[in-house]
């Protein structure tokens, strides 16, 4: 639930920051970058070691073949992915220069040539695609943290560790199991970008088909690595997500050709006992003869597309109620946790796009004002704290990612219904109210006036840390915000009925997280 006058108020700031510095090229560059960016897409980076499938998750995104998967030059630089009417690439130098580079498909899949520039010339490289999945979310591919070419690892923590705003708005970060050197990347995006991770972050536990050897039971083997890992202290500290994702099989599931449905039916179809005996190795697979007429290439392409795992669960799917290609390619996705990343990934990052960019924004400004302070610019600290105050979303957003910190403001009871108020699950009324999407507006009422009377209750305990005070607050005045839009749609532009009680502060706006950020000695 985004305030409409948030963007606007940030703008302002953002004007007000660039008058008091024009006298400080390094400074205002900085903030005009980060006002070119508040009007932008969302920026969201894919971060993870090598071959941790970052770019087989990132074509399962967008939705086409567009990242390289293989171990060529492209690779080692990192590639902006977004929306655009007329497919084009360019590429910008590290030099300043950029130029246009050929667009080229081969068999469904955008191939990428840097025509003789070496990768550690290059900056980055643009692809502009009109892509549904891409339009208000930018996806940036990087090289491996862990790279054999040390210059192609150290781009990436440099990218997610930049200051001055110039990193990513937010990271998904693949680990096949998380390591001490993943920590280390995340802790860096998290002081660099000056957010807290749980609102910024969502870890993948990719190739998570290979949990299991690839057997039929590896997305459940996977999803319960998923909740253990969640519970390691290290990660708890985090407060992120962890959701398994095959990645193969969802960009398989995504982009099902006819020919393979074909094949695999045809598998699907055949005796069951020579069958199986195939799919025990690749090497069978590939080596054996094929109980039914299925060429050795078309075998080497369904394995090079789905993987031994993608294989077996779409000729069980097959032999099962799966009788359609449309209904393969949705159990495809589904069963490879695609689609529940793709849910967190509207959940956290396309729903959340105006108020991430509005907070980066402000973060941006107190960098600015903290490291280079100049003559009158206890003008802009005023600003800032006004904008913070008056903008109820920004102090969602600093709640939802302090709950579930270790020293988080919220018993560990109250957290998950904290966190689903705030839009931490979504962001609609329903959503945030934890009722179904079709629930009549007389219960989502009632269930918003029990929320807030519940949660006013919370606030109002003299026996609570201040600390606690103030976030149930916050809950309080996001739920009263709820009531108002309920009234509004119920015609009632005041947002309360005649004769009803009307909690205090109704509609969302206003009291932001209490001296946050506040200038030195003020």
């Amino acid at each position: 639930m985004t305030d409409a006058g948030t963007g606007d108020a940030v703008r302002d700031l953002l004007d007000d920051a660039l008058e008091c510095y024009g006298g400080e090229p390094e400074m205002t560059a900085i903030l005009r970058a980060r006002r070119e960016r508040l009007d932008g897409p969302l920026r969201v980076a894919l971060v993870g070691r090598v071959k941790a499938g970052k770019s087989t998750l990132l074509n399962a995104l967008a939705g086409e073949r567009l990242a390289p998967t293989d171990a060529g030059e492209c690779t080692r630089v990192l590639t902006e992915y977004r929306h655009g009417s007329i497919p084009r690439v360019t590429l910008h130098g590290r030099d300043g220069r950029s130029r246009a580079l050929p667009v080229r498909r081969d068999d469904g899949e955008l191939r990428l040539d840097l025509a003789g520039t070496a990768p550690d010339e290059v900056d980055r490289l643009i692809v502009d695609w009109p892509s549904a999945p891409l339009h208000g979310l930018t996806l940036v591919d990087t090289p491996g943290t862990a790279s054999l070419t040390g210059s192609a690892g150290e781009r990436t923590t440099g990218f997610v560790g930049g200051a001055d705003g110039a990193g990513p708005d937010g990271l998904v970060f693949l680990t096949r199991r998380v390591q001490p050197e993943d920590l280390a990347v995340l802790t860096a995006f998290g002081t660099a970008s000056g957010s807290a991770l749980p609102t910024t972050t969502l870890v993948v536990l990719s190739r998570a088909d290979e949990v299991g050897s690839g057997q039929l039971e590896a997305m459940l083997a996977a999803r319960e690595l998923a909740l253990r890992t969640e519970e390691e202290p290290a990660v708890r500290a985090l407060g992120t997500p962890v959701v398994p994702v095959a990645g193969l099989v969802g960009l398989a599931g995504r982009l099902l050709r006819h020919r393979d449905f074909v094949a695999l039916r045809s598998l699907a179809l055949a005796p069951m006992a020579p069958v199986e005996d195939m799919l025990l190795t690749a090497d069978r697979f590939l080596g054996v003869e094929a109980p039914v007429p299925l060429s050795a290439s078309m075998r080497t392409a369904l394995l090079d597309e789905l993987g031994l795992f993608g294989i077996r669960l779409a000729i069980t799917l097959l032999r099962g109620s799966t009788a359609t290609p449309d209904a393969l390619s949705d159990e495809l996705v589904r069963r490879s946790g695609l689609r529940e990343l793709e849910r967190l990934v509207d959940v956290h990052f396309r729903r959340r796009s105006d108020v991430m960019r509005a907070a980066g924004a402000v973060r941006t400004v107190e960098q600015v004002l903290r490291r280079a302070p100049v003559p009158g610019d206890g003008r802009v600290w005023a600003h800032l704290e006004r904008v913070r105050l008056a903008s109820h979303d920004l102090a969602e957003l600093d709640l939802l990612a302090r709950l579930r910190a270790v020293d988080g403001p919220l018993p560990r009871g109250l957290q998950a219904e904290a966190a689903r108020l705030l839009g931490g699950e979504g962001t609609g009324v329903a959503e945030r109210l934890g009722l179904p999407a079709d629930a009549a507006e007389d219960e989502q009422r009632t269930a918003a006036l029990t929320a807030v009377l519940a949660w006013r209750d919370r606030a109002d305990d003299p026996l609570a840390p201040r600390a606690t005070v103030d976030a149930c607050e916050v809950v309080a005045r996001s739920v009263e915000g709820l009531l108002a839009r309920l009234e509004r749609a119920a015609g009632n532009p005041y947002g309360f009925s005649a004769g009803e009680p009307s909690p205090a502060g109704t509609g969302g706006a206003g009291g932001g997280s209490a001296g946050a950020g506040a200038q030195p000695g003020a």
